[in-house]
């Protein structure tokens, strides 16, 4: 099984004020962060999709051996975002799954998303997303027969939209500090404290 994993890093942190991507936490940017969790994991195959300010974010990033891809599209949302990660994946590898991650998930580490990989192969679903906050949410991975279904998202509409919607061949993992994101300098002073 050929696991990709898109990394969702396009948008201007606009809430914020300054790119989160780029915030630092625990001697690393988030965004750094992140594609070492992907990179160590059981994938085959990272890419970062940038939008705003791609140059800025791709300095954040110290790795010769990831891919980026530029959504010119991204402020029209996150399904752009998405898709031009999927659709660079599908060139690439011809995944036979894929795992969708956040940039600003400061929690989410290799060893769950090597979990989300083994519940789909033990469990047999086609997606095992993660659950926090009362709701199912990313990181998740997608069986390859929800990518047409993820390539017509429209706008805002996210991954959540095919998880809800195909709730029988779905599983879950337990990820409560999936709810931490980073959107405010609230936010951050809550969790840096």
């Amino acid at each position: 099984m050929k696991t990709g994993v898109i990394i969702l890093a396009a948008g201007s942190s606009s809430r914020l004020g300054r790119p989160k991507q780029l915030i630092e936490y625990q001697d690393k940017t988030l965004l750094q962060g992140a594609v070492d969790v992907a990179l160590a994991s059981n994938t085959d195959s990272v890419v970062v999709v940038l939008g705003w300010n791609p140059e800025l974010i791709k300095a954040g990033i110290e790795t010769e051996s990831i891919d980026f891809v530029v959504n010119k599209n991204w402020q029209e949302g996150m399904a752009s975002s998405m898709q031009a990660g999927l659709r660079f994946l599908q060139e690439k590898i011809n995944p036979d799954q894929v795992i969708l991650m956040l940039c600003d998930q400061p929690f989410v580490n290799t060893r769950l998303l090597n979990k989300l990989i083994s519940k789909k192969h033990i469990t047999g679903k086609g997606i095992v997303a993660c659950v926090y906050s009362d709701t199912m949410g990313v990181p998740a991975i997608f069986d390859q027969k929800y990518f047409e279904e993820m390539l017509n998202l429209k706008g805002f509409e996210g991954a959540k939209k095919v998880i809800l919607k195909n709730l029988s061949d779905a599983s879950s993992i337990d990820f409560p500090e999936g709810a931490i994101d980073l959107d405010t300098e609230e936010d951050l002073k809550g969790f840096f404290g």
